[in-house]
Order: structure tokens, then sequence, then C-alpha cells
């Protein structure tokens, strides 16, 4: 529980906030369009749905102003650069960007949900007074129209009896953005699921720019000024709790009452939403800049299993261990960029990375490279962007743990510690890494089969065999393969990996792991970093709680998730 406090505090302590602010700015405008005299003939037809509606209206401009925010990944690696020196609490927090993405989506859609329902109250409210022929408040002021002589005095939208609401919805400024910004919200969110992510990334690319329509369908969406309320020098003439009683002696000359003047409210969301657009324009105007810059692919290596490694150079480039960059392919898309974690080390004179076939993208790309007599396709780079594993050497103690291809960010921090050793670089904290590797087939263990043999051989000239702890687990064997291993286990060598690490078959045993790792470590902070699947990132977080020590002077286990 300590450790669960140490490490979420700011998380809670932030998302506390996030959450009253919704609160108090739906509680506060919805008080305060039910209080205020501007909107008092406003309600006598509309009753409380239309502070709802201001209310929602309100939270949803306060949420699209920050929704943009967490993907500004500029703006984030340049705020984990200016926090190296923070506490390593603080600086954890930028990792959760995309949660915090998703949750003001989901906080969006709440709102839209209650935005949606109470105009369709507010619709049938006007429809059913604009009906009305019983001469009563709602009715008389229904039929105030366009036409007037004396000024734009309407505040029914709906003028007609013949005209219907969804003529209403589909004519006017407010009903037609709305419709457009409705279908874009409900796209963006259904492509966003994990599944649409993994197996149709294109999908999930394509439909979330559709959030163009709607911050533009949102800067617009008041124009129209649907809602109205009384006109200030009207209210001065004709207050409305005076007035609304003698409203059959309007027209009376001697009556001191006059039919009341409306206005629309004017647009607000353009206020809440331009500082963050502008933000986010030269956020990719900086991208773009970047990735017009030229890329050299100095080599091209198909590995097993269908995965492809390229190494590059770009002028000016310059990275740390643990980041990723986006990469696009104008001859397979112009527009799509997808993420993958460098796999290099900052002290090559080159960066890589690892690209395996998970899609019609990945595909066509890896089919476009392995065409012997054709030109290599150009890439484009963007990056690279801050990642968890960047504070991998801030921890004494250090558990990578990588599924399948997610081990190309650990590729880049063990590349990293073998440059360091062959400098003997004497400012490294860490002591002592544990790395597990969980792959379904053998052919993967060869992506970096040689650079797990040159540590291997490093550690061992060098006297430091016990710095590295490395375990490799096949997940996807038969009875022949374990029969091959238990057969020539004696050897010196692995049969499965050439390596002198023995395979083990199945899946790690995550908590005598931890219960080991915590008793060789009593005092130690230990960052664990994971690459893989959600359903492993939640076992290795509770073994996290579980194993951290109640005393903070004892041993500490940090989770750090690779999230893109």
């Amino acid at each position: 529980m300590g450790n669960w406090v140490g490490n979420h505090w700011f998380s809670v302590l932030f998302l506390v906030v996030w959450l009253g602010l919704n609160v108090f700015l739906f509680v506060d405008a919805f008080l305060k369009y039910e209080k205020a005299d501007k909107y008092y003939y406003t309600r006598k037809i509309l009753g409380s749905t239309l502070s709802c509606a201001r209310a929602s209206a309100l939270c949803l401009n306060f949420n699209s102003m920050l929704i943009l925010l967490p993907v500004c990944r500029n703006l984030l690696s340049f705020l984990r650069g200016t926090c190296s020196f923070c506490s390593r609490t603080l600086r954890k927090q930028l990792d959760h960007n995309l949660t915090f993405h998703k949750l003001v989506a989901y906080m969006i859609c709440l709102h839209t949900a209650i935005h949606i329902i109470a105009h369709l109250f507010n619709f049938d409210c006007y429809s059913r007074s604009r009906q009305a022929t019983d001469g009563s408040l709602a009715s008389i002021l229904s039929s105030l129209s366009h036409d007037e002589k004396k000024g734009d005095s309407w505040l029914n939208p709906i003028q007609s009896r013949n005209t219907t609401v969804e003529y209403v919805t589909f004519t006017s400024i407010a009903g037609l953005t709305g419709v457009i910004m409705t279908i874009a919200l409900i796209l963006m969110v259904t492509s966003a699921t994990e599944f649409i992510q993994r197996s149709y990334f294109e999908v999930f690319w394509y439909t979330h720019h559709l959030f163009i329509f709607y911050i533009l369908g949102l800067g617009i969406h008041g124009v129209g000024g649907i809602v109205r309320g009384q006109t200030e020098k009207s209210m001065n003439e004709s207050h409305p709790r005076k007035c609304a009683e003698s409203f059959e002696m309007w027209d009376d000359r001697d009556s001191h009452c006059r039919r009341p003047k409306f206005e629309g409210q004017p647009p607000e969301s353009w206020k809440w939403i331009l500082a963050p657009v502008i933000l986010y324009i030269c956020e990719r105007i900086l991208r773009f800049y970047r990735s017009q810059q030229k890329v050299v692919i100095t080599k091209v290596v198909m590995h097993p299993s269908k995965v492809l490694e390229l190494q590059m150079n770009k002028r000016g480039f310059s990275m740390e261990v643990g980041q990723y960059i986006f990469v696009n392919c104008p001859s397979i898309s112009l527009l799509e960029w997808h993420p993958f974690t460098l796999t290099s080390a900052p002290e090559e004179d080159f960066f890589s990375i690892h690209i395996r076939a998970a899609g019609d993208w990945t595909e066509n790309l890896i089919r476009a490279f392995e065409q012997q007599y054709s030109p290599i396709p150009r890439i484009e780079v963007d990056g690279p962007f801050g990642t968890a594993s960047e504070d991998v050497f801030q921890y004494e103690v250090a558990v990578l743990v990588g599924a399948g291809i997610g081990v190309t960010p650990f590729a880049s921090i063990l590349k990293s510690i073998w440059y360091k050793f062959q400098c003997a670089d004497h400012n490294l904290k860490t002591k002592k890494i544990y790395f597990y590797w969980i792959c379904r087939e053998t052919g993967a263990f060869s992506w970096f089969n040689n650079l797990l043999t040159s540590l291997e051989q490093e550690m061992e000239e060098l006297g430091k065999v016990g710095f590295l702890n490395y375990r490799l687990f096949l997940t996807g064997w038969d009875s022949n393969i374990v029969g091959h291993a238990a057969l020539n286990f004696d050897k010196a060598t692995d049969i499965v990996t050439g390596l002198k690490q023995k395979t083990s078959f199945g899946r790690p045993m995550w908590d005598n792991e931890f219960s080991t790792i915590a008793t060789s470590h009593p005092k130690s902070v230990v960052g664990v970093f994971l690459c893989g699947p959600r359903t492993l990132a939640k076992s290795l977080r509770k073994c996290c709680h579980r194993y951290s020590s109640l005393d903070p002077r004892k041993v500490q286990f940090y989770f750090n998730k690779e999230n893109f």
C-alpha cells in the first residue's frame, strides 16, 4: 500500500482536481442558467433542460481544451527533459499521457450524451409550445417571429407549425455541426479500441483524424445563436419577473411592459480551444519539418518470423535509450505514420528499428524491402520521443520484461550497457539488471541473439557475470522441442538459442521471481519496465504492489509500461 501511494498519489490528486473541475463547472453553469433573469422566458418554454444543455456545453469546452495536450509529443518530450532533475513520481506522470487522453475523451462522450439528450427535450418543448394555441406564456413567446418590425425578437427556433425538428436540426448551424461532431466522435471512440488498433491500425489512424471536423464544428457550433436570452435593453424596459405575469397586456398602450426582445448568446467554444489548437498546429508543423529531413538507409536485415531491421542515418538525430520514432513510407501511404521503438544505442553512429509484420502497412513495407531488383523505398522519420524506459538507469536494480517484439526498447538498453562497459563508465548507477524475454516461437530469439552473446562474453571478461541475469521463455512449444532440449540439457549452450542461458518452457512464475529479487535486494529501489500486453502489465503491477515493503527504507518496486 505504501508503494502504491508513493507511485500514484500525484496521479490520484490530478484526477481528483480534474473531476472536481468538471463537477464545479457543471454545477456552477447549471445554477447560473437556473437563476439568470436573462433566460427567464427561455426557461418558461424549456424548463431545467436548458441549464443541463448549457452546463454540459461548458464541460465539453473545458475537456475539448485538454484533449489535444496529451498527444503533443514534442511538448511532452520537452517537459520530460526539463523534469530530468524532478522526482521520480513527477516524471512518471508524463507516461500516463494516453491514459489521460482517453479519460478526457470518455468525459467528452458523457457530456455529449447529456448535451444531446437535453437538447432533444428542448426541441420537443419548442415544438409543443409552437403548436400550442391555448394563449399561454410559452405559446405567446413562441409566436414571436423573425418578421417582427421592431427588431430580431424571436425566441423559438421553430418558426412555423409546419416546421419539423428534423428540418431545424439539418438547416441550422448548431444542428448540422452538432450532427457532424457527434458522428465524428462516435467513429473516433469506437475505432480506438485495443482490438482495432492492433488488428486494423489504418482504420484507427484515419478515423482519429476526424478530430479536425470535431474541432472545426465545435468552433462554429454556437454561431447560429439558437439558445437565446432577453437583451439587456429589453430587461431594463420590461423586467421578466415583473412583466411575465401580465404577458396578456404587452400590446396595451397603458401597460408598462412591452414585448421582450431576444438575442443569441455569442459563441464561446473557440475561446477555449484556440490556444491548444495553435499549440497543436505548431506541433504538427515541427513534425512535418523534421519528417522532411533526408533519411539514409544504411543497412537492411531480414530476420526470422517476418521481422525487418532498418539501420538509418539522419542529420542532427540524437536519441536516448528506450525512445521511439514515427515512420512513414510515402510509396505505401502518404498519411500513415506508425510508431516503432528504437533498438540502437545512443553510442552508435546510426539508429535502427525492428518491424514485425502485424497488419497491411507493415506487411507491405516488408514486402517492398524484400524485392531485390527494386529501388529501396523512401522512409520519413519523425522523432525521437521519450518513454518510461529512459529512466532505466535511474534505478539501482532494473527488471526488464519484453513480450515478443516488445523486446525492442530493452535491446537499446542492453546495447547501451555494453558500450558503457566498453568505455568503463563509472557513472552508471544501475548495479543489477534482470531481463525476461517471452516469445511464442523459437525464431524470435535470433533477432538479438548476437547482442546477448556479446553481453555474455563482455560480462565474463570484466568479471561482472552477476550484473545481467536474463531468462528466455518459450510459450509456443511442442513435445519434440522439449524432448530435444532435455536430451541436450548437459551441453554448455542452449539447443534452442545457442546461448549459455537455458531456455525455459512456459511462462514466468512472477511471484517466485519477485520474491527472489526482493530477497536479494532488501534495501534497493527496483524499476520494473514492461513492453507487452495489458494482461501481463496487470500481473506485474500487482506483484510490484505485493512485494514492495511498507517501510520506505526497504525494497520498493516501481512499475513502468511503454505507451505509444
